[in-house]
């Protein structure tokens, strides 16, 4: 069986991070094989929580994992609490990245045209370098802008590309992606849920592959507002697919087609954001 080493945290409330890739890898055929980062009483989305960092504890646990030889078929990483974790998700990729070890980063650093309250320059240019080591990434918009241009330039392209028209917007937002590419030498760029009223009125959410210098775009019904762990949920899909030797197209639609119901169902149940995503009851979907 296909194994994927998942590097992140474990919250015991708020559907994200760990509790979110183990059912979704694990459903899709795949063996989820978690590295904590931390543990946490809850995602921190909620008024408080409690903190375990598990910074000084991942390096014992790569040293039992190369005791045994272990080699994963994919490698993917979400949020991390600071340069310590992100220079030991560099150690792990150094030991156990092979050849045909596919590496999914998903650089965790802000949202809606905001840097999230941890966010440092000293980060960002860690994520950098992991960036550099993966295959493909998965940013929001306002994470790949941070990638490319830190916070000093954050605040003005993200003006920018609000004020632009529907069809001048997803130009910008394809630039980016070639911009990501380039920088990184990355497979793919796959910019994540991309919000932005219709011309009709409506909104919808879009995501962006950028591979082998072409766009493709997946769109979906908007629902509700914004959820916590639905970057975590679609990240897990595709690096899942991409493992199943599935194409970068197919893993992405499978990713948008599964949240879609899934949001759906949580508008409809009224759950609070900080709850997260309802996606159990939509895991046959990935079977």
């Amino acid at each position: 069986m296909k194994k994927i080493a998942v590097l992140q945290d474990l919250s015991g409330l708020g559907r994200c991070s760990l509790t979110a890739a183990i059912p979704v890898i694990s459903a899709m055929g795949v063996q989820a094989c978690p590295l904590p980062t931390a543990v946490l009483s809850n995602q921190t989305g909620f008024s408080s929580c409690y903190m375990d960092d598990y910074t000084d504890r991942m390096e014992k646990i790569m040293e039992e994992w190369e005791k045994r030889d272990f080699i994963p078929d994919g490698i993917y990483t979400g949020f991390l609490a600071g340069t310590d974790q992100a220079d030991q998700i560099l150690r792990f990729l150094d030991i156990f990245a092979k050849e045909h070890t596919w590496i999914l980063i998903d650089p965790v650093m802000g949202d809606k045209g905001e840097a999230f309250g941890f966010y440092t320059e000293a980060l960002c240019e860690k994520m950098r370098r992991i960036a550099g080591r993966a295959h493909v990434i998965t940013p929001n918009l306002t994470e790949a802008i941070l990638l490319l241009k830190g916070r000093a330039g954050l605040e003005e392209t993200w003006k920018e590309l609000k004020a632009l028209k529907e069809e001048e917007f997803c130009e910008r937002v394809q630039k980016l992606g070639e911009e990501l590419c380039s920088r990184f030498s990355l497979r793919a760029a796959v910019i994540t849920g991309i919000e932005k009223d219709r011309k009709d009125g409506g909104s919808w959410i879009g995501n962006l592959i950028w591979e082998q210098g072409a766009a493709f775009w997946c769109f979906s019904r908007k629902y509700g507002g914004s959820y916590s762990g639905t970057g975590d949920l679609f990240a897990s899909v595709l690096c899942a697919g991409l493992v199943k030797g599935m194409s970068m197209k197919a893993s992405v639609k499978k990713a948008v087609s599964f949240l879609e119901g899934a949001i759906r169902d949580t508008v409809m149940e009224g759950t609070d954001r900080n709850e997260g995503v309802c996606f159990e009851r939509h895991l046959w979907k990935l079977l």
